[in-house]
């Protein structure tokens, strides 16, 4: 079998009809644009939350029956995996797209705008693709149709992953790439690598950024209650009050980053994103708890800052007389790009974007479940720009935000890229 350093010569050297089954594949993705932004705005005016993707899958898994793709339904409670045997002999190549919508509340004018509403952790809210899934199921949609317009040709097999959940489950539920992966989403066929991308308004349309290696944090959920002894407010030594010792915490957490974590070494972050404690302005409660999330890149500092994080809290809290219990969930692991693997796609990726488009890009805190499917074979995730061409991307709202908004025009390039990397991966191998 070659290697992937082979492969690099390999792309380097691919035969005329290698070429023309590109051009083949251009032509088709410039055909199949209309239908690819259709799609798009159908998934995004009917968004479905963690879970709950039923009629997104549903549109996914019809369109790959009507292809011709053997098609598996119900993979994590809502996943769609289907595969398509091209007619020559070769390696398999797994897609991914993620399905999931926000609970947000759209503020973009638009006319397939959402109008959703649903109940979320207690509170009725809007639901929106406010972090572009709906364009990672369009573009896997138009990519698929492609593959089965060039079946006879294709040197290999294509493995097609639309997730559910890829933002988290619902509390109690399991769900995302890990349940994807124990309901064997990766075994029948295995891959030999997976490819996936996310569009963002970071970059502008037509550009495709990258990283080697750690390219995307691992994301841990910080829970610290400190239990503490209720008194009258005039009376605070009558009890133990967890207010003050939980801004004790807060403080004290900040340390850890700043004067305890070799920071030049790995970045780190440790935030606390909410306090709740406390019911009337003359009483000192029982309780305080605080959430918040911890960020890194390596896996000996994530656990390294997790020690910390307990000390730091529980022995605060024993100099006060309370007691801090800490939780940390590990839903996100880091997100990986295979060395070998970017750079065998490095010339894919500027042969289709154009060299001057291709950016190494710093490494990004924010977190992809993703980085579980890298954990079983080489991976490679890449960033596909969304903000119109002359517009100040590092202005544009972020993925998340209520006035997130794609410029369409993004996705044929989002389609070629999915294409030219499997085939070019194929032929190479």
């Amino acid at each position: 079998m070659r290697t992937f350093a082979a492969g690099l010569l390999a792309l380097a050297a691919l035969p005329a009809a290698a070429a023309d089954l590109g051009t083949r594949l251009d032509s088709l993705a410039d055909a199949l644009e209309p239908k690819v932004i259709a799609w798009r705005r159908d998934i995004h005016q009917h968004p479905e939350l963690g879970n709950r993707e039923v009629r997104t899958a549903g549109l996914a898994a019809e369109h790959l029956k009507a292809l011709g793709y053997e098609v598996l339904t119900g993979v994590a409670r809502t996943g769609v995996v289907a595969v398509l045997r091209g007619g020559r002999p070769g390696p398999v190549v797994a897609l991914r797209a993620d399905m999931d919508a926000l609970p947000v509340t759209e503020e973009v004018d638009l006319p397939f705008a959402s109008k959703a509403r649903t109940t979320f952790a207690g509170k009725e809210t809007g639901v929106m693709h406010a972090c572009g899934h709906d364009t990672h199921v369009a573009m896997l949609m138009g990519a698929a149709e492609a593959f089965a317009a060039v079946r006879d040709e294709l040197p290999g097999t294509v493995l097609l992953l639309f997730q559910p959940s890829e933002e988290g489950p619902p509390p109690g539920e399991k769900g995302g790439a890990t349940l994807m992966i124990e309901e064997g989403a990766l075994d029948n066929p295995k891959p030999a690598v997976i490819f996936g991308l996310h569009i963002g308004s970071m970059l502008n349309v037509g550009q495709i950024g990258y990283r080697p290696g750690a390219a995307m944090a691992a994301a841990d959920v910080l829970r610290i209650t400190v239990k503490g002894r209720q008194t009258h407010g005039a009376a605070p030594w009558a009890g133990v009050d967890p207010i003050v010792v939980s801004a004790q915490i807060v403080l004290g957490l900040q340390t850890i980053v700043s004067r305890q974590v070799n920071i030049t070494r790995e970045p780190v972050v440790v935030t606390i994103g909410g306090i709740d404690g406390g019911i009337r302005f003359n009483i000192i409660p029982d309780k305080v708890t605080m959430v918040g999330t911890i960020r890194s890149f390596d896996e000996a500092v994530r656990e390294d800052v997790h020690r910390r994080i307990r000390l730091t809290a529980e022995n605060i809290a024993e100099a006060a007389g309370a007691v801090a219990e800490v939780e940390i969930e590990k839903p996100y692991a880091v997100t990986v790009n295979d060395p070998i693997l970017t750079a065998a796609m490095l010339p894919t990726l500027k042969r289709v974007a154009g060299a001057q488009n291709v950016q190494e890009r710093e490494r990004v805190m924010g977190a992809e479940d993703f980085s579980f499917y890298g954990q079983k074979v080489p991976g490679l995730f890449l960033f596909l720009g969304g903000t119109p061409v002359g517009q100040d991307a590092a202005k544009a709202p972020s993925n998340h935000s209520p006035k997130f908004s794609i410029d369409e025009s993004a996705l044929k390039l989002g389609v070629r890229t999915l294409l030219h990397m499997t085939v070019d991966y194929m032929q190479a191998r």
